[in-house]
């Protein structure tokens, strides 16, 4: 018995929890239509149909036999779960004037005080129809509770305006909020007047506002009284108990049962009700009521004509093609000015990126190059030797101090052009006049053993040699920077530009002595021997004192030391080179004899080496000259401004020893030291007639060796006692 007890005690409780769990669903079976009319849960018609008792619809047969739905005898004409709203019949309050019964009052009260329902503040006014007539709603049950009155005038029915109810024949005022109960006192205040004859009746009612429209019709008949029988729409807000959302979320009796459902807070009275959410339509109060909305499919503009519309989960989204985006508060696909920029940016940032990888690349592959080059023209060499000798006065150049120093090789800075390349002048450390010779070319052999040669060169400290101050070694073929020497040359002085200039003889023979004594310096003197390889006029400077500077060893080479080291291509100057050189194409130092050689027949006859007109046999000035002194035909080829001025004693002289210079076997020439000594004899002869006899006794060949310090003691003697020009517009060129 008491297991029978405690099983119907638990089918009890089971029961109930079914119950209160179900209270806001549906009930399977229930009638969801009266007539036209959806009845929508929380609603339901019938017992157990609604979530409530208030919430029950009676759905009864009119006299014209349609079903039609009520709450208790108010017609329900509309059911809106999204906010809240029902629409009701509301029957108007009316006020007859007979002038035998002197009035005819019908008034009317709505009491919803115990049900779930408010007149609607928004949707609803209170309206007044009539001349002359007061009116106002109010709670009786509460007088303190007075609501709002309105009053409606006018003197004739002309006065009265279609759509107008501003208070001449009709008149409108809202109402408070939370109102659930109201009755209406309608006074017809006449004073005496004629206006019941036109104006009968008055009217005042709580009407829907939006479905309202005042005629002057409703002063002078009875229409406005037949408008749904008697009756005019009323909008009812309603309401799920009378918690808040907050409070109501934590009872077991909430209402918003669909999973994708909000709960929204009453604006008219306390209390709330359900809404699904944003992007979701149906029933929130049914377990999952609330669906999803196609967007795309329901609202077909919701996207630009241009743009495709995406549904998602509660909403939607628009693409617009591409490059263009969205504007939401015009609705269209506008050209996307920040992808256009942002894609602007990003390809500038990209042509940077790859431009600066390129120029790294580049950099780097540049300096790969001048390492090379730098390490094949011997710089290890070069800066070991350095480092070790710490008075070596030489500096290996950068490319960028080149450049820099030569405006970057600008065409007004060249000073000449020659066989081995272009000289430029250029300015080192802002005051250091340079010049700066860019090689044309330089063979296999050079490249190798080119940093021991510089090495070599950039010892050579001679007076009459243009002092090597640097290279550099950064390019294919290393560029030689030299001291500066700005008077010219002593081919300008014979041929050229300053061959205006009076140029005494001793002077011209101090100038060759001078060169002859750098030459046998770079031959006898230097270790290793030198041989410059292009001797002639043009590559004998001057500089301010109009001192000999031997310059250009484009073409020179450190002599053989074993029998293999032959030129592959001749070099040199045409009218210069040595036959033998030509055959042999090997370069001696006999071979610097015979252009010196050359260099003395300029100075003797003035002419040019080589003269391109004329017959064959005339064109060398060499050949010309031997043939002259086979014949004993001395005079005819000297310069008639040089035999009528100096002894012939000095210019056979120096014409036996350019003979000699000149003989086609180079061992039967002398060297170049010979040849310097022999010009210094020579020019103390021609200054000192007393020494005559002597001389006529010594030939340069049997003379006595004579010291380079006696030598430039010589020269330095005789420089003095000369009276040489300055042209101090004169400037220099290296070929």
């Amino acid at each position: 018995m008491v297991k029978l007890m405690a099983l119907v005690l638990l089918l009890v409780v089971a029961i109930t929890l079914y119950l209160a769990s179900t209270s806001a669903q549906a009930v399977p079976g229930c009638q969801t239509y009266c007539g036209d009319i959806k009845i929508p849960y929380p609603f339901g018609i019938g017992a157990n149909c609604a979530i409530k008792t208030g919430f029950e619809i009676n759905c009864n047969r009119t006299a014209d036999g349609t079903m039609k739905p009520f709450i208790v005898n108010v017609e329900v004409l509309e059911i809106s779960l999204l906010h809240g709203q029902t629409t009701a019949l509301n029957a108007i309050s009316t006020y007859c004037y007979n002038h035998d019964t002197r009035s005819m009052y019908d008034r009317f009260s709505l009491d919803f005080s115990s049900w779930p329902y408010r007149f609607s503040d928004v949707q609803n006014k209170f309206i007044v129809i009539g001349c002359n007539t007061l009116a106002y709603i109010y709670n009786s049950k509460n007088r303190t509770g007075y609501t709002t009155a309105c009053a409606s005038v006018c003197a004739s029915p002309g006065a009265v305006t279609n759509g107008s109810c501003s208070g001449v024949g009709c008149c409108q005022n809202a109402i408070p909020k939370g109102l659930r109960r109201y009755d209406v006192d309608l006074i017809y205040v006449y004073n005496d007047s004629d206006s019941w004859k036109f104006n009968p009746c008055s009217y005042a009612a709580l009407v829907e506002t939006k479905t309202f429209n005042f005629s002057s019709d409703y002063i002078t008949t009875k229409r406005f009284n037949d408008t749904y029988k008697g009756r005019q729409p009323l909008v009812l807000d309603w309401v799920i108990g009378d918690e808040t959302c907050e409070v109501a979320r934590n009872m077991t009796s909430y209402a918003c049962r669909s999973a994708n459902s909000v709960c929204v807070d009453s604006t008219n009275g306390p209390g709330y009700i359900c809404n699904c959410s944003r992007g979701y339509e149906g029933n929130p109060y049914l377990l999952d009521g609330c669906t999803d909305v196609n967007e795309c499919e329901k609202y077909p503009s919701k996207c630009p004509k241009t743009a495709v519309c995406h549904n998602t989960k509660g909403d939607y989204r628009c693409s617009c093609p591409p490059g263009r985006k969205l504007a939401k508060d015009t609705n269209s696909c506008n050209p996307d000015i920040t992808l256009i920029i942002g894609t602007c940016i990003g390809c500038i940032v990209l042509v940077i990126v790859i431009f600066c990888m390129r120029l790294i690349f580049e950099r780097r592959k540049l300096t790969d190059v001048k390492k090379q080059y730098f390490q094949q023209h011997g710089g290890v060499l070069l800066f070991e030797k350095m480092k070790s000798d710490q008075g070596l006065a030489f500096t290996v150049f950068t490319k960028a101090q080149v450049e820099e120093a030569t405006n970057k090789f600008d065409k007004s800075q060249i000073l000449g052009h020659g066989g081995h390349g272009t000289v430029y002048k250029g300015i080192i450390k802002g005051t250091n006049p340079v010049a700066i010779k860019r090689c044309a070319l330089i063979d296999e052999r050079h490249q190798k053993e080119f940093g021991k040669e510089m090495l070599i060169l950039s010892q050579i400290n001679h007076k009459n040699i243009v002092k090597l101050l640097g290279c550099c070694l950064e390019v294919e073929v290393p560029m030689l920077v030299y001291e500066f020497i700005p008077k010219g040359t002593l081919f300008d002085l014979l041929h050229g530009k300053n061959r205006t200039l009076h140029i005494p003889f001793s002077s011209l023979l101090r100038i060759v002595n001078e060169a002859a004594e750098g030459l046998a310096f770079l031959h006898s003197y230097a270790n290793p021997p030198i041989l410059h390889g292009d001797v002639k006029t043009s590559n004998i400077l001057l500089d301010d004192n109009y001192m000999a500077k031997v310059s250009d060893f484009g073409a020179s080479i450190l002599v053989p030391t074993d029998e293999a080291q032959f030129v592959t291509m001749v070099q040199g100057t045409c009218g210069y080179l040595d036959p033998e050189y030509m055959q042999t194409c090997r370069l001696t130092d006999k071979s610097d004899v015979y252009s010196f050689g050359v260099v003395l027949l300029e100075v003797l006859t003035g002419q040019v080496p080589l003269k391109l007109e004329g017959n064959e046999s005339q064109r060398s000035l060499a050949s010309c000259f031997l043939v002259a002194m086979k014949e004993n035909n001395l005079d005819a080829m000297l310069d008639s401004q040089i035999k009528d001025h100096e002894s012939m004693e000095l210019l056979t002289g120096l014409a036996e020893l350019a003979k000699q210079c000149l003989d086609m076997c180079g061992d039967n020439r002398p060297s170049m030291k010979e040849v310097s000594m022999e010009l210094t004899r020579l020019r103390r002869l021609s200054k000192h007639p007393w020494m005559h006899h002597d001389a006529d006794t010594e030939s340069f060949l049997s003379a006595p060796s004579t010291s380079s310090f006696e030598i430039e003691q010589g020269s330095e003697y005789t420089r003095k006692d000369e009276q040489m020009p300055m042209n101090p517009s004169s400037s220099y060129f290296i070929r």
